[in-house]
């Protein structure tokens, strides 16, 4: 099966995002908390690494990894950790990094194990804010860009683990 990868969000356009992005979610804390930046791998090991240098405070940073089970063409709702924290959030301001929110099965799940940990507030930010096949109520507090529909590729967004390595964003269609 042969792609075909069409330009959709330039490198330029993801650079200059992420330093507006930087200073929305830098503005949005207070100092009073210590900031505790989580990303979720694979997809978002890119963005996170350009995004949390842009938060112009002090922060930590831990990582997890989702895995879901069930067909390959459908999202199931049967997810489970990977990788867990290894540090605390108890009382801290969490700040979860996504690639892409879609349909918010893995995000609603992430989050409500997350809240049981007590965090003082809990905030998503994701590259893409994906709405066309959302099914939970997940809210994106800070969105790179807002997607209705399409496949996309590249800056950690993959097809069967190809094209992460991609500086800008394309979309992904099959001839």
């Amino acid at each position: 099966m042969a792609h075909k990868l069409k330009p959709f969000i330039t490198a330029e356009q993801i650079a200059e995002r992420n330093q507006s992005l930087g200073r929305e979610i830098a503005a949005s804390y207070d100092g009073g908390t210590q900031l505790v930046c989580i990303c979720v791998l694979k997809g978002a090991f890119l963005f996170f690494a350009d995004i949390i240098r842009k938060i112009d405070r002090e922060i930590e940073v831990d990582f997890v990894r989702l895995a879901s089970y069930g067909s390959a063409t459908s999202r199931s709702e049967d997810i489970v950790f990977s990788k867990d924290l290894e540090i605390s959030i108890e009382g801290k301001d969490v700040l979860v990094i996504e690639d892409i929110v879609d349909t918010g099965h893995s995000m609603d799940f992430l989050l409500h194990v997350l809240r049981r940990r007590n965090p003082k507030s809990l905030k998503i930010c994701a590259l893409i804010d994906k709405q066309e096949r959302r099914q939970k109520d997940v809210h994106v507090e800070f969105a790179g860009f807002k997607l209705n529909e399409g496949f996309i590729v590249g800056y950690g967004l993959d097809y069967d683990e190809r094209y992460r390595e991609l500086d800008g964003i394309y979309e992904l269609s099959t001839e």
